[in-house]
């Protein structure tokens, strides 16, 4: 039976192809250093570090409109790969102030469908510019 095993996995062998790795970038997307919005390699998605900055360069003032347009940002890199928040398996998020969570936690929900990805909620740490929150993702689908 093992050297069956062991055969049916040398014939497979072959088959598998390496993951080529791809980069996502949406249309009009510009970043604010040397990364690449998103990248995909074999049926994962690793959506870099989003922040609430719009198109125009500006962050919202309101926090919770800063989440909302942060997860926009996520959204563009996904909806360029064909990947949605159901997607999701893990999401870290990163706050300068760690007394915005439930504010963040409001929006976030409205985002991401049962059953919600793992995360990490980091807060008190110093973000590019002048944003409050930071979000990366990784998603995978078959």
């Amino acid at each position: 039976m093992r050297y069956l095993i062991v055969l049916l996995m040398l014939a497979a062998a072959p088959v598998a192809a390496p993951a080529q790795k791809k980069p996502v970038v949406p249309e009009g997307a510009s970043t604010a250093g040397p990364y690449t919005p998103g990248i995909q390699a074999g049926n994962f998605l690793f959506v870099a570090g989003q922040v609430g900055r719009n198109k125009d360069g500006k962050y919202p003032e309101a926090f919770e409109d800063e989440v909302k347009q942060t997860l926009e940002n996520v959204k563009a890199v996904l909806d360029k790969a064909g990947y949605t928040f159901a997607d999701a398996v893990s999401v870290q998020v990163h706050l300068a102030d760690i007394s915005l969570f439930e504010r963040m936690n409001k929006v976030y929900m409205t985002y991401f469908p049962e059953p919600r990805p793992a995360r990490t909620t980091v807060g008190g740490v110093k973000l590019v510019g002048p944003a409050r929150i930071e979000i990366t993702v990784t998603c995978w689908k078959k």
